[in-house]
């Protein structure tokens, strides 16, 4: 398992720029615009962690490199304010097999929130609800029962 960004949804994303950019110092990486859904996505790193991007170049799968301490602000367009602890989105971690893991945890009385119906993506909660995105290392597993035909459950 690979640790990838930790997500939090801003509100005002000039402002959250000026405070994680102008006061904190951190570097953007990588920005992304979503017409279709009505997002913006903006991956920021320390410094010291933009330049080992730099070095270590785009991941094919993503093109941001795992291992690299990052905050990824998300911008919904169409929602300003958040409450109940929601602008804080979730972990997210790089797994060798979504499925093996899935199962793993599904063992252990997880609840899988949203299954990796395409064999590349998987939410669930810790015990404190806190979500955790699992994305499949490199290119999306085939579909594969239980998962492909399994419901999301509550919310992620």
């Amino acid at each position: 398992m690979e640790y990838l960004h930790t997500m939090i949804r801003v509100g005002n994303l000039d402002a959250a720029l000026d405070f994680f950019c102008g006061g904190l110092g951190l570097v953007e990486l990588r920005r992304t615009e979503n017409d279709k859904g009505r997002f913006t996505l903006v991956f920021l790193a320390a410094p010291v962690d933009a330049d080992r991007f730099k070095a270590q170049g785009e991941a094919p799968q993503s093109g941001l490199p795992g291992g690299l301490p990052m905050i990824e602000l998300t911008y919904n367009w169409d929602e300003h304010a958040y409450d109940g602890g929601r602008n804080f989105g979730h972990l997210a971690y790089r797994v060798d097999d979504i499925y093996a893991l899935c199962a793993h945890l599904a063992a252990r009385g997880v609840v899988i929130n949203r299954p990796p119906r395409d064999g590349h993506m998987a939410f669930v909660r810790s015990p404190d609800g806190i979500s955790v995105e699992l994305l499949q290392r490199g290119a999306a597993l085939a579909p594969q029962e239980p998962w492909a035909s399994a419901a999301n459950i509550g919310s992620w």
